[in-house]
């Protein structure tokens, strides 16, 4: 069964993507923000592979949504919106890439490096006590660990969160967002292997409709790793650096709002 949140009247030309893998809920607050401008589809991805992924996504915009939609990918989730506008290009009309990972391998040989070292020690040896136990198989409540090491992460990655009271309402949709450990250790598996050996980037050369991407200067995944490959693989190709922004734009003080007006540009 595909399993989709839908925001807003019909016809939905629009779809948010999320990152993870395996954070299914987390674009609710950029959802709810564009349903005043258009109707949105928001696909909870349940599958434990890039491919299967890949079909549940176009499967659920022919069925939601009002195809060719637009595309607003959020970290894995604007790789996964470029495989499926190169795999289904009647079912794409453009591709927003925001907060991408990096295409190249070499790009994210700092990544961790960068992210711990934004943290306080006592978090930072948290982050690195994570990892090791979710390496271990038999090991508690993955997905509470999971989240929690992405809460971390989130952390590192901001630059100026909100304030307190805007931050208490993006809390709130927290409980709209269900990490699973399962998803994303599998199908970051496959995806990973697809950047290191290249292929990530020949599908991409698939890509037929305009792709944007929008980065934050002050992502840890560096702004070459997404504006060069991309600059000389896509055919129709725009980047757009936010200031004082980091992984994700929505939850900063500085760039949020300049970030929805660029995403509703991009879909009028």
């Amino acid at each position: 069964m595909i399993r989709v949140r839908t925001y807003g009247s019909a016809p939905r030309k629009v779809a948010v993507v999320h990152g993870g893998p395996g954070a299914a809920g987390e674009m609710a607050p950029v959802a709810e923000r564009l349903s005043g401008v258009a109707g949105i589809v928001e696909p909870l991805q349940t599958e434990t592979t890039v491919d299967g992924q890949g079909v549940e996504l176009a499967e659920a915009l022919r069925t939601y949504g009002a195809v060719p939609v637009t595309l607003i990918g959020y970290s894995w989730g604007a790789w996964l919106s470029l495989i499926v506008a190169a795999r289904y290009p009647s079912y794409v009309r453009k591709v927003v890439c925001v907060g991408s990972g990096v295409f190249e391998e070499a790009c994210a040989a700092d990544l961790m490096t960068t992210r711990l070292g934004r943290l306080a020690p006592e978090e930072r040896e948290e982050a690195e006590s994570l990892v090791l136990t979710l390496g271990v198989p038999s090991a508690g409540d993955r997905d509470a660990m999971l989240a929690r090491f992405g809460r971390l992460m989130a952390k590192a990655d901001t630059y100026c969160p909100l304030s307190r009271d805007a931050r208490a309402r993006r809390d709130g949709d927290a409980a709209l967002c269900r990490v699973d450990e399962e998803i994303h250790r599998k199908v970051w598996a496959e995806a990973h292997a697809l950047r290191k050996n290249g292929r990530l980037l020949e599908i991409c050369r698939d890509v037929q409709c305009p792709v944007v991407a929008v980065h934050g200067d002050y992502d840890p995944g560096p702004v070459e790793g997404v504006r060069a490959p991309l600059s000389r693989t896509l055919r129709d190709f725009r980047f757009i650096l936010l200031e004082k922004c980091g992984h994700c734009p929505w939850v900063e003080e500085e760039a949020c709002n300049l970030f929805f007006d660029i995403l509703i540009r991009e879909i009028a």
